[in-house]
């Protein structure tokens, strides 16, 4: 709210951390109705064995790699929190008898393109971590990485603690 140290207060630095950490909420609330995606935060474990103790730090893990991870599983299960769309008569017609019957689903990796659409934002080394997972996991399949941006790290912390980040840019 002020624009230099010299009319800091403790009121507005409070507020300030306080509205930070209200978007950070907003943001784990988006994600709440989520079965598998539902956080990126692995709080890692202390575990007592007979041999001493083992200690496994807290982690991050990125949604978007959670997300490709999950599409290049060679298990091959139904993925939880992401659903095929009917493109076509044949595909609505396999969606309605597979109530009647067991159909299995499509695989989003069944395909040999995959495009991601980043709406938000992504920045070049998500973009590289996706190539990677892709090569690594499932050669062979051409991936294209769309987004509504191209985000550096400034430009993720504004559009994160924009007050009024939900509306678009109307400066283009």
């Amino acid at each position: 709210g002020g624009d230099s140290s010299l009319n800091l207060t403790s009121q507005k630095a409070t507020d300030a951390v306080d509205s930070i950490f209200q978007s950070l909420r907003d943001i784990a609330r988006v994600r709440m109705h989520m079965k598998q995606f539902n956080s990126i935060h692995n709080p890692g474990s202390n575990t007592h064995q007979a041999s001493g103790s083992f200690f496994s730090p807290a982690s991050y893990k990125p949604l978007l790699k959670q997300v490709v991870e999950e599409i290049c599983n060679p298990d091959r299960l139904d993925p939880v929190d992401i659903e095929h769309m009917s493109s076509g008569l044949t595909d609505l017609l396999k969606t309605g008898f597979s109530m009647f019957m067991k159909v299995n689903r499509p695989h989003p990796g069944d395909h040999p393109l995959l495009i991601i659409f980043m709406l938000g934002g992504v920045s070049v080394s998500e973009v590289k971590m996706v190539k990677d997972l892709v090569a690594t996991r499932k050669p062979g399949t051409q991936v294209i990485v769309l987004s509504s941006a191209l985000l550096t790290p400034h430009s993720a912390v504004q559009l994160l603690f924009a007050p009024d980040r939900l509306q678009p840019d109307t400066d283009i």
